[in-house]
């Protein structure tokens, strides 16, 4: 039943998505591992650090590794999250 579910969350959320990506969510009832440990390289002048996160791919969890960004100037980065079971992409915040 459960894997009738997420089969389906999967299948509206890749509907949503092609409709309009700009509104597209996921939406998963298990929640993701805890987040792996990543040794954060030293500072890059002119970057910026995207930490790892859980991504859900394929049915199942998937580990996307740390990396480095190009700034922009002025603005912050938001890392990626999950909450309230819906993912929140990685974003600038001017």
């Amino acid at each position: 039943m459960k894997r009738l579910f997420l089969t389906l969350a999967l299948i509206a959320g890749i509907a949503g998505f092609a409709q309009s990506p700009a509104s597209a969510q996921i939406y998963v009832r298990i929640g993701p591992p805890a987040p792996r440990y990543e040794r954060v390289p030293p500072p890059r002048r002119g970057y910026a650090w995207r930490a790892g996160y859980w991504n859900w791919q394929g049915g199942r969890w998937a580990w996307i590794g740390g990396t480095w960004v190009a700034a922009r100037p002025g603005c912050i980065w938001i890392n990626a999250h999950w909450g309230r079971g819906y993912f929140h992409p990685g974003h600038w915040r001017c």
